[in-house]
């Protein structure tokens, strides 16, 4: 099976997408991918996009949810190290490159729509 790191972007649209065709699709393709990781630099953005958006208990809910269904992965100092890396070679933000160093330490494919990573030839992107 094969590993997936769910970049922030697709729990943005999992959570406020008005496509109820996508919903239905990203709900079927987590249910179906045991193998799902999320970076805490993920459950950063997306706990600050809920309590911005929705308040505290909404964002609340949706960190549960989050613990709930995906093993979470710490920045630890070789993700960091390789992050930078990343970062000075693409120029890309950094959560982005966490999120993709993260991808290369667990050798996983990021689920995500973000343009950033197409300039990552090392990290393979998927989206459902």
């Amino acid at each position: 099976m094969t590993n997936l790191v769910f970049d922030t972007r697709f729990l943005a649209e999992y959570f406020y997408s008005s496509n109820s065709e996508f919903i239905e699709k990203a709900k079927s393709f987590v249910s179906k991918n045991k193998d799902r990781y999320v970076s805490t630099l993920t459950i950063h953005e997306t706990y600050l996009l809920s309590l911005r958006k929705e308040g505290r208990e909404t964002a609340r809910m949706r960190l549960q949810v989050l613990l709930d269904i995906f093993r979470t992965l710490d920045v630890n100092a070789e993700i960091a190290v390789a992050a930078a890396e990343l970062r000075h070679n693409h120029k890309i933000p950094m959560a982005d490159g966490v999120i993709a160093a993260t991808c290369k330490s667990l050798q996983a494919k990021c689920v995500t729509d973000d343009p950033h990573f197409q300039e990552l030839k090392e990290i393979k992107t998927v989206w459902p």
